[in-house]
């Protein structure tokens, strides 16, 4: 009887330390909830300022874009490459071919100017590595009344400078 007494006082006393310890732990996890609960708060207030900064720089890039607006016209002027190819029977026709790659050059960057660069992309992914990527660009406009302004030839290279100048009414459906 002694024992069991000594017993259910050793019991009581350990289920009192253990309900002191559990209440210390509740009192520590609510306190790091807290500190979570901040932190996430404060990631949450990052995550709108970049937002708002990212948008506030779109808004900003479009402003400068130059658009064409209605009774406007643009002046677009680019420059276009080419290179004389190796096996040419003389220097006047490795000119004449160089001439012409850069004229189609420019003529393409007119137009990714005036109409945009559409671009495919594929990748062949196996056991988690790149095996293939493929990029595609398209360009489809058709490009009239482009005036050359100038026409460099050194070295097997030959530059074309083009200009041309477009109208909304050239757009206008």
């Amino acid at each position: 009887m002694r024992y069991s007494a000594l017993l259910a006082l050793l019991l009581s006393v350990s289920s009192l330390f253990a309900s002191e310890r559990d209440a210390t732990t509740v009192e520590q996890t609510n306190v790091e909830l807290k500190k979570v609960r901040a932190e996430a708060a404060q990631i949450r207030e990052e995550l709108a300022q970049a937002k708002a900064q990212k948008e506030e720089a779109f808004a900003s890039i479009k402003a400068e874009e130059e658009l064409l607006k209605k009774n406007s016209s643009m002046h677009i002027s680019v420059v276009g490459q080419g290179v004389a190819p190796m096996n040419t029977s003389s220097p006047a026709q490795a000119y004449a071919l160089a001439k012409r790659a850069a004229i189609a050059d420019a003529y393409r960057s007119i137009a990714e100017k005036v109409k945009g660069v559409r671009i495919d992309g594929q990748d062949t992914i196996k056991n988690m590595m790149i095996q293939k990527s493929t990029v595609r660009t398209y360009v489809q406009a058709m490009v009239k009344n482009a005036n050359i302004v100038e026409t460099t030839f050194k070295e097997g290279l030959c530059e074309v400078e083009m200009e041309i100048m477009i109208s909304h009414s050239d757009f206008a459906q």
